[in-house]
């Protein structure tokens, strides 16, 4: 006598002893693409983007020429968020999110470098020509010691602080800051004709779409922070779920978020400095959990004791009765 196969509840699954019906994936796929093609295509054009305009390095520096002058100065003497962040972007100790004794950072090493001395402050100036005063200047500030040159800066580093704006242009307070200031001025005005965000943009490749070094500059100042801010997309907002004129933003993404809201995530500790790696390793967790749902015990269960089946096929069901 042919022995069968136990059935268990947990594993199997009873045939499906009811209706069958045609069912055409592919044109349903096709029909909806194009309705929704249509109505992007309607909307866009009635209503145009709901996007905000793109920050520049022009448009931060019109709006706000103290800000960016006071980032400009951490730019060059190395102490704004760039020059300390580390890789990819620069050879900086000690500065790497650790999982465990592991860097994911600096075991990837330094692949996009930026010297934000050179790239962002002395190396646009020196693509400036007719200008006597700035090439005397960058000559002068390039000859100086380091420690010459962290002196001028700290002192321009004060001055810039009650700057102020004066038909359009920048006036520091007079101070012992040598060169510095015809460098942080020049480079404001640069900035503000749109000539620095040209000079910022990688040109290696055949097409001109490498903004990172424009995307830095910007992020290390307070003028795009403050926007962020008003917009409800700082990290203490939940800002990663959020788009700008969408508050509280999509739901869906704050199980990623939430984690960056409470201890010891968001607290000034080991795992708060390392909060994106370790938020990273546990949603890696989760959604290897969800992805195994189907071969865990008792959890691939859960929607047969719960007959939630019965609320979705709530019609069939209806039907046979």
């Amino acid at each position: 006598m042919a022995r069968t196969k136990r059935f268990n509840p947990d594993r199997d699954i009873n045939v499906w002893t009811g209706p069958y019906r045609p069912y055409d994936l592919a044109k349903e796929i096709i029909v909806t693409f194009l309705a929704v093609a249509v109505i992007a295509v309607v909307l866009a054009v009635v209503f145009g983007s709901p996007d905000e305009k793109s920050v520049t390095v022009k448009s931060w520096s019109t709006a706000d020429q103290v800000d960016f002058a006071t980032t400009a100065i951490t730019e060059l003497d190395g102490t704004s968020a760039t020059a300390q962040y580390g890789p990819p972007y620069n050879d900086v100790k000690d500065v790497s999110q650790m999982i465990g004794p592991f860097s994911i950072e600096s075991a990837l090493g330094v692949h996009i470098p930026v010297n934000p001395a050179q790239d962002f402050v002395l190396g646009p100036l020196s693509t400036v020509t007719g200008n006597p005063k700035l090439s005397k200047a960058l000559a002068e500030y390039k000859a100086a010691t380091p420690e010459q040159q962290q002196a001028w800066s700290a002192a321009y580093e004060e001055a810039v602080k009650t700057a102020t704006v004066t038909a359009g242009t920048l006036v520091v307070p007079p101070g012992d800051y040598g060169p510095v200031g015809t460098l942080i001025g020049n480079l404001t005005q640069l900035a503000t004709s749109g000539g620095l965000d040209a000079s910022l943009i990688n040109h290696a490749g055949f097409y001109s779409t490498d903004y990172t070094k424009s995307l830095l500059f910007v992020a290390d100042g307070g003028y795009f922070s403050s926007l962020g801010d008003a917009n409800h997309l700082s990290g203490e907002q939940w800002g990663m779920m959020n788009e700008t004129g969408s508050y509280p933003g999509q739901p869906w993404l704050w199980l990623y978020t939430v984690w960056y809201q409470i201890p010891p995530f968001n607290g000034d500790n080991t795992f708060g400095a390392n909060a994106d790696a370790l938020v990273w390793i546990l949603m890696m967790v989760i959604t290897a959990g969800f992805l195994l749902v189907p071969f865990i015990p008792g959890v691939r269960s859960i929607p047969r004791w719960s007959r939630v089946y019965k609320v979705i096929w709530r019609d069939y069901y209806r039907s046979q009765r």
